[in-house]
């Protein structure tokens, strides 16, 4: 990695009733990209704006976090990620909820203590007064494919 982050996105193919992305996928596509950015700099202001107040998170470990919390993780060094790999992604809109779903690569320092592995996300976006906003998360630990 040569101290650098980074983020790459492989994702297989998103669309609409009608055969091509629609607006929706494409403004979740661009919100979740921006996410990945602010999550490899360290950089709470995405979730200050873009996580809903009513946020719920259910983490890796199996712990529940707030937004509150989420974001004092992130300002305090808590949760510190080095790499993020989005191996595989989808994505489903119904109406003004869009559910994404990814299989990342990471490579993380979470409560002081190195994690690297595989994990699946589910992150449930809902627009809320014209405005796209994350409400829920969870996160479950994978086994690496067998080779």
């Amino acid at each position: 990695m040569n101290g650098r982050t980074s983020a790459r996105v492989k994702t297989g193919g998103k669309q609409t009733a009608k055969g091509s992305r629609g607006t929706a996928e494409k403004q979740i596509e661009a919100l979740h990209a921006q996410l990945m950015d602010a999550t490899l700099k360290h950089d709470p202001g995405f979730l200050e704006k873009y996580l809903a107040d009513d946020y719920m998170a259910i983490r890796n470990d199996g712990k529940l976090t707030t937004k509150v919390q989420e974001i004092e993780n992130y300002k305090s060094g808590v949760t510190k990620y080095e790499s993020i790999e989005i191996r595989e992604a989808t994505m489903r809109i119904h109406g003004n909820t869009a559910i994404y779903n990814s299989l990342n690569s990471i490579k993380a320092t979470i409560n002081g203590k190195p994690f690297s592995g595989d994990v699946r996300n589910t992150r449930v976006w809902v627009k809320q007064n014209g405005n796209w906003k994350i409400v829920a998360f969870q996160a479950t630990q994978v086994a690496p494919a067998s080779e």
